[in-house]
């Protein structure tokens, strides 16, 4: 079933359903309001989290067809990680908590449970109901269409993110609200008048910031792009360690437990480090118990997304739980979910704080540069062992390169390599 969809095909799925996830927000807030507002950050009609957790979902959810409840469980929860984790990148790039707020200020969180709820039981039966018309009609399209809509639509996308982005930078950092109220003919000034003038209407308690309300600067202060890039780094070179240590006291045998070709970095840990402290931290004030159960369910859902991603994008399997009891399809099982809980409770009671304390004590302009770096240096490793990792996969039945680029990866990258590297590493049957 990971093999049903295409990535273009996949591509396409995320902007059908993010108009449609726009199209209920505006329907629901018109309802509410009496007129019609475009709620979203964007202004094209699309809702990236909607479009987003159903690509999540048309991947995750199928090992698990024929166990509803399972299923409803799985959509509840990966939507919520959607919603955090959006509205941490929307507050993030605005530095405004109302534009990354979807539900709106002032709801209770039984409001807002209830809110969950049903907009999980929505998304499973675009799932279950809609999806299956969608895909029979997708059948008859052709694949240049699909690609031609594909490169047109993203290209769309990445404009109008563009646009939204410089009205809202030189909103905060360079301009100040003044400036927005000049008579300029300037082509960007017009477009981040129009932009602001929509958010602004949308989200009234919206205020910009004034440049000398900004105070000294500190890097990396509280959850940021660089705070995260540091995270990941630390953490994904730490997992990378204990895995190898678990191996040799269990196994009698030291062992790579890294992700990548180059260095002992696991990007399991490093990206579970990223999600934990997104969607746990505002929990970090919490009971010990409230933290446990959150950590038990992200972790859980986490590590099912990781087996579906590499399975769905290098047809490989790096762990397979069938065997132990309780588990979910193999790819996760009550157990490790376990050890997520106590994990997350560690993790944001007792390592972050200090970790958090020490990235911010890294001078401004030290902490930019390395932060690039790092983002450089680990993209193209990963990008490098993708390479590596899909062409090992293909030559069990084409072992003939077909490009210049295959017969790089041959010579340099061998099946022998390979397997040394990832000793656990299985292709899959399909």
């Amino acid at each position: 079933m990971l093999q049903d969809y295409s990535m273009a095909e996949l591509s396409l799925y995320f902007f059908i359903y993010a108009f449609l996830g726009w199209a209920v927000q505006v329907v629901c807030l018109a309802l509410k309001e009496g007129h019609f507002v475009n709620r979203g950050l964007l202004n094209l009609p699309i809702s990236v989290p909607s479009g987003i957790t159903m690509v999540i979902l048309l991947v995750a959810l199928p090992p698990l067809d024929g166990h509803t409840v399972l299923q409803y469980i799985a959509s509840l929860l990966i939507l919520n990680m959607v919603d955090i984790l959006a509205a941490q990148f929307v507050r993030n790039i605005s530095r405004r908590s109302q534009l990354g707020d979807r539900k709106g200020s002032g709801l209770s969180w039984q409001a807002e449970a209830v809110i969950n709820v049903g907009e999980s039981l929505v998304y499973l039966c675009l799932y279950l109901v809609i999806h299956p018309f969608l895909y029979l009609f997708m059948t008859w399209v052709p694949e240049w269409l699909v690609l031609t809509a594909d490169v047109l639509l993203w290209l769309a996308l990445a404009v109008d993110f563009l646009g939204v982005g410089y009205a809202l930078h030189s909103s905060t950092i360079a301009r100040g609200a003044e400036v927005f109220e000049e008579q300029t003919q300037k082509i960007g000034d017009r477009l981040s008048r129009r932009i602001w003038a929509r958010l602004e209407k949308a989200y009234p308690g919206v205020e910009r910031t004034r440049p000398e309300q900004q105070g000294k600067y500190v890097f990396a202060q509280g959850i940021c792009f660089d705070k995260l890039v540091w995270v990941f780094l630390v953490s994904s070179f730490l997992g990378a360690l204990i895995e190898m240590v678990y191996c040799r006291v269990m196994g009698d045998a030291w062992m790579s437990r890294s992700s990548v070709l180059y260095g002992a970095f696991s990007f399991v840990w490093g990206f579970g480090a990223v999600v934990l402290t997104v969607v746990l931290q505002r929990l970090a004030g919490k009971e010990d118990r409230k933290v446990f159960l959150a950590g038990f369910l992200v972790g859980g859902v986490y590590e099912y997304l990781c087996s579906v991603f590499t399975e769905l994008v290098f047809g490989t399997v790096f762990w397979d739980y069938s065997r132990m009891p309780l588990n979910i399809g193999g790819r996760t099982n009550v157990l490790y979910c376990i050890f997520w809980g106590i994990l997350a409770v560690v993790w944001i009671k007792v390592l972050y704080p200090p970790m958090d304390r020490s990235i911010e004590k890294i001078p401004p302009l030290t902490g930019k540069i390395l932060t690039w770096a790092i983002v450089f240096v680990m993209l193209c490793n990963g990008l490098l062992t993708a390479g590596a990792m899909v062409r090992y996969t293909q030559r069990q039945t084409q072992p003939e390169p077909a490009s210049v680029l295959e017969a790089y990866l041959d010579e340099h990258y061998s099946d022998s390599l390979m397997e040394a590297r990832w000793p656990n590493m299985k292709i899959t049957e399909q």
